[in-house]
Protein backbone atom coordinates (compact mmCIF):
# COMPACT_ATOMS: atom_id res chain seq x y z
CA UNK A 1 0.00 0.00 0.00
CA UNK A 2 1.14 3.28 -0.57
CA UNK A 3 0.41 6.57 1.97
CA UNK A 4 1.77 9.29 -1.05
CA UNK A 5 -0.64 12.06 -0.73
CA UNK A 6 -1.25 11.85 2.96
CA UNK A 7 -1.75 14.66 4.75
CA UNK A 8 -3.40 15.50 8.08
CA UNK A 9 -2.61 14.75 11.79
CA UNK A 10 -3.07 11.74 14.06
CA UNK A 11 -3.87 11.60 17.39
CA UNK A 12 -1.65 9.19 19.01
CA UNK A 13 -1.60 8.10 22.45
CA UNK A 14 2.13 7.57 23.51
CA UNK A 15 2.39 4.89 26.02
CA UNK A 16 4.81 4.63 28.69
CA UNK A 17 8.16 3.38 27.87
CA UNK A 18 8.52 5.67 24.58
CA UNK A 19 10.01 9.01 24.02
CA UNK A 20 8.53 11.21 21.54
CA UNK A 21 10.90 10.23 19.05
CA UNK A 22 10.59 6.92 19.42
CA UNK A 23 6.82 7.10 18.50
CA UNK A 24 7.70 9.76 15.22
CA UNK A 25 10.24 6.59 13.97
CA UNK A 26 8.02 4.09 14.32
CA UNK A 27 5.38 6.04 12.92
CA UNK A 28 7.63 6.68 9.68
CA UNK A 29 8.14 2.75 9.66
CA UNK A 30 4.74 1.99 10.10
CA UNK A 31 3.49 4.68 6.91
CA UNK A 32 6.59 4.73 5.52
CA UNK A 33 6.52 8.20 5.39
CA UNK A 34 9.49 10.55 6.19
CA UNK A 35 7.54 13.14 6.66
CA UNK A 36 6.28 13.06 10.04
CA UNK A 37 7.24 15.46 12.76
CA UNK A 38 5.62 15.54 17.13
CA UNK A 39 4.04 18.64 18.62
CA UNK A 40 6.26 18.83 21.78
CA UNK A 41 7.74 16.02 23.80
CA UNK A 42 6.13 14.40 26.83
CA UNK A 43 8.72 12.07 29.01
CA UNK A 44 9.00 8.71 28.73
CA UNK A 45 7.26 8.11 31.49
CA UNK A 46 4.96 10.10 30.75
CA UNK A 47 1.57 8.65 28.99
CA UNK A 48 -1.33 10.12 26.87
CA UNK A 49 -2.02 13.15 23.69
CA UNK A 50 1.15 13.46 21.27
CA UNK A 51 -0.36 14.98 18.06
CA UNK A 52 1.98 13.63 15.18
CA UNK A 53 2.03 15.94 11.64
CA UNK A 54 2.27 14.08 8.71
CA UNK A 55 2.85 15.36 4.82
CA UNK A 56 2.34 19.06 4.90
CA UNK A 57 0.44 18.82 7.90
CA UNK A 58 4.11 19.19 9.62
CA UNK A 59 4.05 23.21 8.57
CA UNK A 60 0.71 22.77 11.92
CA UNK A 61 3.72 21.33 14.36
CA UNK A 62 4.31 24.99 15.56
CA UNK A 63 0.47 26.43 15.89
CA UNK A 64 -0.69 23.13 18.05
CA UNK A 65 2.60 23.47 20.28
CA UNK A 66 1.26 27.30 21.23
CA UNK A 67 -1.94 25.19 22.47
CA UNK A 68 -3.05 24.48 25.95
CA UNK A 69 -3.06 21.80 27.59
CA UNK A 70 -4.61 19.43 30.00
CA UNK A 71 -3.27 16.73 32.29
CA UNK A 72 -3.66 14.40 35.13
CA UNK A 73 -0.86 14.09 37.71
CA UNK A 74 0.41 12.43 40.95
CA UNK A 75 1.81 15.06 42.92
CA UNK A 76 3.70 13.12 45.90
CA UNK A 77 4.81 15.13 49.01
CA UNK A 78 7.60 14.30 51.44
CA UNK A 79 9.89 13.72 48.58
CA UNK A 80 12.59 16.18 46.43
CA UNK A 81 14.24 14.61 43.66
CA UNK A 82 16.90 15.91 40.93
CA UNK A 83 14.74 14.95 38.05
CA UNK A 84 11.29 16.74 39.77
CA UNK A 85 9.51 13.64 39.00
CA UNK A 86 9.68 9.93 41.43
CA UNK A 87 12.40 8.03 38.63
CA UNK A 88 14.72 10.78 39.71
CA UNK A 89 17.57 10.71 43.03
CA UNK A 90 15.76 11.57 46.09
CA UNK A 91 17.55 14.70 47.13
CA UNK A 92 15.27 15.48 50.67
CA UNK A 93 12.82 13.37 52.56
CA UNK A 94 10.46 15.20 55.12
CA UNK A 95 6.81 13.67 57.31
CA UNK A 96 5.93 16.83 58.14
CA UNK A 97 3.27 16.47 55.02
CA UNK A 98 1.56 14.10 57.70
CA UNK A 99 1.19 17.20 59.73
CA UNK A 100 -1.05 19.20 56.59
CA UNK A 101 -4.52 19.73 56.86
CA UNK A 102 -6.46 18.97 53.80
CA UNK A 103 -7.68 22.80 53.48
CA UNK A 104 -3.75 23.92 53.59
CA UNK A 105 -2.92 21.68 50.86
CA UNK A 106 -5.91 23.31 48.61
CA UNK A 107 -5.78 26.42 49.57
CA UNK A 108 -1.33 26.17 48.27
CA UNK A 109 -2.58 24.03 45.13
CA UNK A 110 -4.91 26.79 44.21
CA UNK A 111 -2.32 29.47 44.57
CA UNK A 112 -0.89 28.31 41.71
CA UNK A 113 -4.10 29.28 39.47
CA UNK A 114 -3.17 32.46 37.17
CA UNK A 115 0.04 33.32 35.74
CA UNK A 116 3.05 32.69 37.56
CA UNK A 117 7.06 32.50 37.22
CA UNK A 118 8.55 29.00 36.45
CA UNK A 119 12.02 28.32 36.41
CA UNK A 120 12.58 25.42 33.92
CA UNK A 121 13.99 22.72 35.23
CA UNK A 122 17.70 20.31 34.86
CA UNK A 123 16.30 17.77 33.22
CA UNK A 124 14.27 19.43 30.26
CA UNK A 125 15.18 19.45 26.28
CA UNK A 126 15.83 23.36 26.59
CA UNK A 127 18.56 24.40 24.98
CA UNK A 128 21.25 26.91 26.27
CA UNK A 129 24.30 27.77 23.99
CA UNK A 130 23.34 25.17 22.04
CA UNK A 131 23.46 22.41 24.49
CA UNK A 132 20.62 20.60 25.97
CA UNK A 133 19.52 20.90 29.93
CA UNK A 134 19.73 17.76 30.51
CA UNK A 135 22.80 17.02 28.71
CA UNK A 136 24.68 19.24 31.39
CA UNK A 137 22.37 18.00 33.87
CA UNK A 138 23.80 14.36 33.22
CA UNK A 139 27.64 15.60 33.63
CA UNK A 140 26.40 17.00 36.78
CA UNK A 141 26.18 20.55 36.16
CA UNK A 142 23.67 23.07 36.85
CA UNK A 143 23.07 25.96 34.52
CA UNK A 144 21.47 28.79 35.76
CA UNK A 145 17.92 29.20 34.25
CA UNK A 146 15.69 32.24 34.24
CA UNK A 147 12.61 31.97 34.72
CA UNK A 148 9.49 32.28 32.61
CA UNK A 149 5.56 33.02 32.82
CA UNK A 150 3.27 30.25 32.83
CA UNK A 151 -0.31 30.24 33.16
CA UNK A 152 -2.31 27.63 35.08
CA UNK A 153 -5.79 28.25 34.08
CA UNK A 154 -7.74 25.76 36.42
CA UNK A 155 -6.20 22.99 38.86
CA UNK A 156 -8.79 20.38 39.77
CA UNK A 157 -7.76 18.37 42.71
CA UNK A 158 -8.80 14.63 41.83
CA UNK A 159 -8.17 13.06 45.54
CA UNK A 160 -6.25 13.23 48.63
CA UNK A 161 -4.54 10.56 49.64
CA UNK A 162 -1.37 11.41 51.32
CA UNK A 163 1.29 11.15 50.20
CA UNK A 164 -0.49 11.31 47.20
CA UNK A 165 -2.61 14.20 46.00
CA UNK A 166 -4.04 13.54 42.23
CA UNK A 167 -4.39 16.71 40.06
CA UNK A 168 -5.98 17.81 36.91
CA UNK A 169 -4.39 20.86 35.38
CA UNK A 170 -5.53 22.73 32.52
CA UNK A 171 -1.90 25.12 31.50
CA UNK A 172 -0.59 27.15 28.68
CA UNK A 173 2.11 25.65 26.52
CA UNK A 174 5.86 25.47 27.86
CA UNK A 175 4.33 24.57 31.43
CA UNK A 176 6.22 21.67 33.50
CA UNK A 177 4.23 19.34 35.49
CA UNK A 178 6.84 18.51 37.28
CA UNK A 179 8.40 21.89 38.28
CA UNK A 180 4.79 22.65 39.51
CA UNK A 181 4.90 19.33 41.56
CA UNK A 182 7.83 20.56 43.47
CA UNK A 183 7.09 23.97 43.64
CA UNK A 184 3.71 23.17 45.40
CA UNK A 185 5.94 20.67 47.99
CA UNK A 186 7.72 23.81 48.15
CA UNK A 187 5.35 26.52 49.20
CA UNK A 188 3.58 23.43 51.73
CA UNK A 189 7.50 23.34 52.95
CA UNK A 190 7.43 19.27 52.82
CA UNK A 191 8.97 18.80 49.14
CA UNK A 192 7.40 17.56 46.14
CA UNK A 193 8.01 15.79 42.94
CA UNK A 194 5.58 13.83 40.37
CA UNK A 195 4.55 10.68 40.28
CA UNK A 196 2.45 9.25 37.03
CA UNK A 197 1.84 11.97 34.85
CA UNK A 198 -1.22 11.84 32.12
CA UNK A 199 -1.61 14.27 29.17
CA UNK A 200 -5.82 14.15 28.59
CA UNK A 201 -5.32 17.20 26.22
CA UNK A 202 -3.47 19.79 24.00
CA UNK A 203 -5.87 21.79 21.71
CA UNK A 204 -8.57 20.08 19.84
CA UNK A 205 -6.83 16.59 20.66
CA UNK A 206 -8.57 14.44 23.36
CA UNK A 207 -7.94 10.87 24.94
CA UNK A 208 -10.83 10.10 24.00
CA UNK A 209 -10.03 9.47 20.30
CA UNK A 210 -6.48 8.76 20.43
CA UNK A 211 -4.97 5.71 19.18
CA UNK A 212 -1.88 3.73 19.81
CA UNK A 213 0.82 3.12 17.55
CA UNK A 214 -0.47 -0.84 17.58
CA UNK A 215 -3.98 0.29 16.24
CA UNK A 216 -2.67 2.51 13.69
CA UNK A 217 -0.45 -0.60 12.26
CA UNK A 218 -3.88 -2.05 12.32
CA UNK A 219 -5.35 0.34 10.88
CA UNK A 220 -2.83 0.78 7.66
CA UNK A 221 -2.99 -3.59 7.48
CA UNK A 222 -6.66 -3.43 7.13
CA UNK A 223 -6.87 -0.40 4.34
CA UNK A 224 -6.12 3.15 3.59
CA UNK A 225 -5.52 5.56 6.84
CA UNK A 226 -6.44 8.05 4.62
CA UNK A 227 -9.93 6.89 4.17
CA UNK A 228 -10.10 6.53 7.85
CA UNK A 229 -11.14 8.85 10.95
CA UNK A 230 -7.72 8.38 12.57
CA UNK A 231 -6.21 10.81 10.11
CA UNK A 232 -7.47 14.22 10.60
CA UNK A 233 -7.18 16.69 7.71
CA UNK A 234 -5.39 19.94 8.18
CA UNK A 235 -7.89 22.44 7.98
CA UNK A 236 -9.73 20.41 10.56
CA UNK A 237 -7.16 20.75 13.54
CA UNK A 238 -7.38 24.35 12.58
CA UNK A 239 -11.45 24.67 13.12
CA UNK A 240 -11.06 26.95 15.70
CA UNK A 241 -10.02 29.36 13.36
CA UNK A 242 -12.60 31.89 11.20
CA UNK A 243 -12.92 30.68 8.00
CA UNK A 244 -12.43 33.24 5.33
CA UNK A 245 -13.31 32.42 1.47
CA UNK A 246 -11.34 34.44 -1.32
CA UNK A 247 -12.71 36.22 -4.26
CA UNK A 248 -11.62 34.82 -7.20
CA UNK A 249 -9.87 37.46 -8.80
CA UNK A 250 -7.87 37.31 -5.84
CA UNK A 251 -6.73 33.82 -6.19
CA UNK A 252 -3.36 34.76 -8.48
CA UNK A 253 -1.97 36.72 -5.35
CA UNK A 254 -2.90 34.04 -2.79
CA UNK A 255 -0.74 31.69 -4.93
CA UNK A 256 2.14 34.06 -4.93
CA UNK A 257 2.15 34.00 -1.10
CA UNK A 258 1.23 37.69 -1.23
CA UNK A 259 -0.01 40.36 1.86
CA UNK A 260 -3.86 40.64 1.33
CA UNK A 261 -6.34 43.18 2.39
CA UNK A 262 -9.76 42.67 3.61
CA UNK A 263 -11.90 43.22 0.16
CA UNK A 264 -10.06 39.94 -0.77
CA UNK A 265 -12.17 38.35 1.67
CA UNK A 266 -16.06 36.79 2.64
CA UNK A 267 -16.71 34.77 5.50
CA UNK A 268 -18.54 31.55 4.99
CA UNK A 269 -22.11 32.99 5.42
CA UNK A 270 -21.44 35.00 2.33
CA UNK A 271 -20.78 38.31 4.68
CA UNK A 272 -17.85 40.65 4.09
CA UNK A 273 -15.40 40.24 6.48
CA UNK A 274 -14.61 42.27 9.44
CA UNK A 275 -11.21 42.72 10.76
CA UNK A 276 -10.86 43.73 14.38
CA UNK A 277 -7.86 41.82 16.19
CA UNK A 278 -4.38 42.37 16.23
CA UNK A 279 -2.76 39.04 15.60
CA UNK A 280 -6.09 36.82 14.84
CA UNK A 281 -5.30 33.95 12.88
CA UNK A 282 -7.55 32.88 9.68
CA UNK A 283 -8.10 29.89 7.67
CA UNK A 284 -8.42 30.85 3.64
CA UNK A 285 -10.13 28.94 1.03
CA UNK A 286 -10.46 29.90 -2.43
CA UNK A 287 -13.82 30.38 -4.56
CA UNK A 288 -13.77 26.64 -4.95
CA UNK A 289 -13.92 25.76 -1.30
CA UNK A 290 -10.15 24.42 -1.26
CA UNK A 291 -8.22 24.77 1.94
CA UNK A 292 -4.87 26.82 1.16
CA UNK A 293 -4.08 29.13 3.75
CA UNK A 294 -3.92 30.43 7.11
CA UNK A 295 -3.28 33.87 7.16
CA UNK A 296 -2.51 36.72 10.28
CA UNK A 297 -4.29 40.41 10.29
CA UNK A 298 -1.91 42.77 11.49
CA UNK A 299 -4.94 46.16 12.96
CA UNK A 300 -2.27 48.53 12.56
CA UNK A 301 -1.92 48.55 8.62
CA UNK A 302 -5.07 46.84 7.99
CA UNK A 303 -3.48 43.74 6.24
CA UNK A 304 -3.32 40.12 5.99
CA UNK A 305 -0.17 38.38 5.97
CA UNK A 306 0.18 34.56 5.06
CA UNK A 307 1.19 32.42 8.38
CA UNK A 308 1.07 29.22 6.84
CA UNK A 309 0.97 28.07 3.19
CA UNK A 310 -0.78 24.68 2.35
CA UNK A 311 -1.14 24.67 -1.45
Amino acid sequence: MSNTGVNGVINIYKEKGFTSHDVVAKLRGILKIKKIGHTGTLDPDAEGVLPVCIGNATKLCELIMEKDKIYEAELILGKQTDTQDISGEILNESDEYLKLREEEITNVINSFVGEYDQVPPMYSALKVNGKKLYEYAREGLEIERKSRKVNIFDIEILSIELPVVKIKVHCSKGTYIRTLCNDIGDKLNVYGCMGKLLRTKTGVFEIEKSYKLSEIQEIVNSGNIIENQALIKVDEVLSDYEKLILNKNYEKLLLNGNILDRKAFSFEDGLTAVFDTDGKLYRIYDSAGKFMAVYKYFKKTDILKPEKMFM
